[in-house]
């Protein structure tokens, strides 16, 4: 893993800090405390690096460390070794097992729920062909990866119509080569993220179908994005984690504002470019951003369904308890901190992030 980011100046009134309980001053220049972030770098991600460029986490004592991962799986063995403190990604069948497994890991925000703007895709000559869902099966479909949500979309969607992931033939690849995929038949339907939807639809080598939030996953918002943390590190330091969490939520706000279209837009793209989150600043600009809670709350019911749901399919052994998997303490802290989120673009019809 490569150290790739710092925080820098605070630009926030210390007035403001101080009624928040983020101020922290160091005695004798003493540096921040040390914790070191690995991450996924993705949309959602750019709460974290709001937080590391806006000095937030400077303004809460904070020294923190940004690593890039590809996969959240990965982090699990470095956050169970403490190795980093907390990991930011899509979660996956991996930290279940971890979680049953007795390592020392637990979610402690949300950073990306639905709307996800997924949608199924499917090849155009196939659009008279496969009319019901019933009609995937045996068909190619391609996901991102195994043991993803994107998992959990399609198997709830299949199961619309009695099917089970067993009944098509699933096919892994990455949202940017399912467009070519579909065109060359390689697969018949994909369960495709924005903007490679609306490329591979605007190429018309792909026609939309269906959108799995829409009358198909039953518990609603769905998490798929998480920060997860070391337990025993929490334990250990309790305060330094609230000050981290804190600061991350108050940075998930700043993104909320931004994914409506709010007065920050260009400065939250400003940061998603800065940090190498796209190449393409007009794509993330035009692009449907994914949701989140401004709290960082989780929706319990929806994530112990993704646990569920991966049992039923042998992609994870047991399951945990429901109060294992989420520390909600900290998003209960945030919104005490900073009070009711107050959307500053009232004239935003977007879904999520409220």
């Amino acid at each position: 893993m490569n150290e790739i980011g710092e925080n820098v100046r605070p630009v926030i009134p210390a007035l403001i800090l101080v009624s928040i309980g983020l101020l922290f001053v160091h005695a004798n220049g003493r540096q921040g405390d040390p914790v070191t972030i690995a991450l996924v770098p993705n949309v959602p991600a750019a709460s974290t690096f709001i937080a590391a460029d806006k000095g937030y986490f400077r303004d809460a004592g904070l020294d923190v460390k940004i690593e890039r991962i590809d996969s959240l799986s990965k982090a699990v063995a470095f956050l169970s070794t403490n190795e980093v403190q907390v990991g930011q990604g899509g979660i996956n069948a991996g930290y279940f097992s971890g979680v049953t497994q007795g390592l020392p890991i637990v979610m402690t925000l949300e950073s990306g729920s639905t709307p996800l703007y997924h949608q199924i895709l499917l090849r155009p000559e196939l659009k008279d062909h496969i009319k019901t869902v019933a009609d995937l099966k045996g068909r190619k479909v391609g996901i991102s990866a195994p043991g993803s949500t994107s998992v959990y979309e399609i198997g709830m969607v299949l199961a619309s119509a009695g099917l089970r992931i067993k009944d098509i033939d699933l096919k892994y690849l990455a949202f940017s080569q399912m467009g070519a995929a579909l065109a060359n038949g390689a697969l018949d339907a994909a369960l495709e993220v924005a903007p490679f939807s609306d490329v591979a639809i605007k190429q018309k080598i792909a026609v939309p179908w269906i959108d799995p939030e829409e009358g198909y996953i039953h518990e609603l918002p769905l998490t798929n994005v998480a920060y997860i943390a070391n337990t025993d590190w929490i334990k250990q330091s309790p305060d330094v984690a609230r000050r981290l969490f804190l600061a991350l939520a108050h940075a998930g706000r700043d993104y909320c504002q931004a994914y409506h279209h709010g007065p920050n837009r260009t400065e939250v793209l400003d940061i998603m470019v800065g940090n190498k989150i796209a190449a393409d600043r007009d794509l993330i600009e035009r692009m449907d951003w994914q949701a989140r809670s401004p709290d960082g709350a989780f929706n319990l019911d929806s994530v112990d369904s993704v646990q569920a749901f991966f049992k039923q399919e042998a992609i994870i052994e047991r399951t945990a308890p429901r109060e294992r998997l989420v520390d909600a303490g900290f998003a209960q802290a945030a919104a005490e901190a900073f009070g009711p989120f107050e959307l500053i673009n009232q004239s935003s019809k977007l879904q999520g992030c409220r």
